[in-house]
């Protein structure tokens, strides 16, 4: 079976391995006679694969048992109403750095719930850029505060986070989380919807500390108390079963690959193969991020006209380089390269960029 190299922004490709093993286990897990999508969330083969799924996540990103790991639904989107209905109280206020689409929309959710403040924004410009450390200008004594670690739209990175001390800082890391060492024990709590980068479309992986766990607010829904979800062990209900199962795989393949260190590595070399490109083509292609914000993740360039770029994406996909068109935002191309994403797949691209504007440059 001839594959494709996938660039969606997300659901987006996966390891070959990976998708290889669950292929092998897909009737029959580990002589249960049963496929994962099966077996009872109750089962201990189930609450194997929950449990070793949270010990790896943990242990890629050096955390100790202050930590849980949740699997959670309802995507990053979820998320943006969940965070501020347990955590902003009446009277206080939750401070944004606004970098892109998904931050202003994790904002539009928290302004539902009560007081707001933009701390920082690169909206002026079309988001090129993350904010510098001095342009930050926090509220007095917020609640928590919340930043977008990756931007798929604009092709935005944060190459190191800020330090705000006992400040509970959140972070949606949907589209990078574990494509490079950080300190993990900076973040009060960290989501991620793992379509992108860690998995399957289903579920989303919430990394929250014990002391934000006894202080969310327990006057909620159910299914909206992180304290229900961390006590149940993720299990308060039926979870998306199948998606924690292949989310382990990855986590599992992440190791097996040499950890975050092993994976930087990978994707710095990866990422400049198209970057390149772009800086070389005297003005052929356009990056749209500053070059010291850009993302390894997700790489975002527009051609000299609309007419080109229409013909370029044609042209890949017919190649075999499928979901480069850009957002609407942006516009132009995107290239989104997560940890799954080939060396093999990106030389492909940088090839095919460097052949198109040969015959139209």
């Amino acid at each position: 079976m001839e594959r494709v190299f996938n660039f969606n922004a997300g659901p987006a490709t996966l390891p070959l391995a990976v998708l290889e093993e669950a292929q092998r286990e897909l009737l029959n897990y580990k002589g249960t006679g049963m496929s994962v999508m099966e077996i009872s969330h109750r089962s201990k083969e189930y609450e194997a694969i929950n449990n070793e799924a949270e010990a790896n996540m943990k242990e890629l990103l050096g955390l100790g048992s202050n930590y849980r790991v949740l699997f959670l639904q309802g995507g990053a989107s979820t998320q943006f109403a969940m965070v501020p209905m347990n955590f902003l109280g009446a009277g206080q206020k939750a401070d944004y750095i606004l970098t892109g689409s998904w931050s202003e929309k994790a904002l539009k959710e928290a302004q539902k719930i009560g007081q707001t403040h933009v701390a920082a924004t690169t909206q002026e410009g079309n988001y090129v850029r993350i904010p510098k450390a001095d342009e930050i200008q926090l509220s007095e004594a917020p609640a928590y505060i919340h930043l977008t670690s990756n931007n798929t739209i604009f092709g935005t990175q944060w190459q190191s986070f800020p330090d705000f001390g006992d400040i509970p800082l959140i972070a949606d890391m949907s589209s990078d989380i574990l494509c490079k060492p950080f300190d993990a024990n900076k973040f009060a709590l960290i989501y991620a919807g793992a379509q992108k980068n860690l998995g399957p479309s289903g579920v989303t992986v919430v990394i929250i500390r014990q002391d934000m766990i006894e202080k969310a607010s327990t006057k909620l829904p159910s299914m909206l108390r992180y304290d229900i979800h961390a006590k149940n062990n993720s299990l308060y209900n039926t979870p998306p079963s199948f998606s924690v199962y292949m989310v382990n795989l990855v986590l599992c393949w992440l190791k097996a690959q040499g950890g975050l260190a092993a994976m930087e590595k990978h994707n710095l070399e990866k990422a400049a193969l198209i970057y390149d490109v772009i800086d070389s083509s005297n003005g052929f292609y356009k990056g749209h991020a500053d070059k010291d914000s850009r993302s390894i993740m997700n790489i975002t360039f527009r051609l000299l006209n609309e007419d080109l770029e229409k013909a370029f994406a044609s042209e890949a996909t017919k190649a075999g380089l499928i979901g480069l068109k850009g957002h609407r935002s942006v516009g132009g191309m995107r290239a989104s390269i997560y940890n799954a994403m080939s060396r093999e797949g990106c030389q492909a691209l940088a090839d095919f960029m460097k052949e198109f504007m040969r015959k139209n440059g």
